[in-house]
């Protein structure tokens, strides 16, 4: 599957993925997927100390329920339903 960027609150805190999307891969090894809790803030996003380079797999090890989504598409923006393992997709932005 490829690479992936992945917030420490998923892979050190251990909180699962609230909010994962897809965008053109950077270079050979990235899959363009991004993963986050949710629970970050801007400030905490904007410092690349807090995220890390991953294979998806690893992630997908921390929280299965992002396995079903991983073929889809670039651009898609998925969050978590709250309480569940379900993933709907974002509405457009206005």
């Amino acid at each position: 599957m490829g690479g992936c960027i992945a917030s420490d609150k998923i892979t050190v805190e251990g909180l699962p993925v609230g909010f994962m999307y897809r965008e053109e891969p950077e270079e050979g090894w990235d899959s363009g997927w991004r993963f986050l809790s949710g629970t970050e803030t801007e400030d905490y996003i904007d410092d690349s100390e807090n995220s890390g380079i991953y294979d998806v797999n690893t992630i997908a090890n921390y929280d299965r329920a992002i396995i079903p989504h991983l073929n889809l598409p670039n651009g898609t923006e998925l969050e978590r339903i709250e309480g569940t393992d379900d993933f709907q997709p974002l509405p457009p932005e206005e």
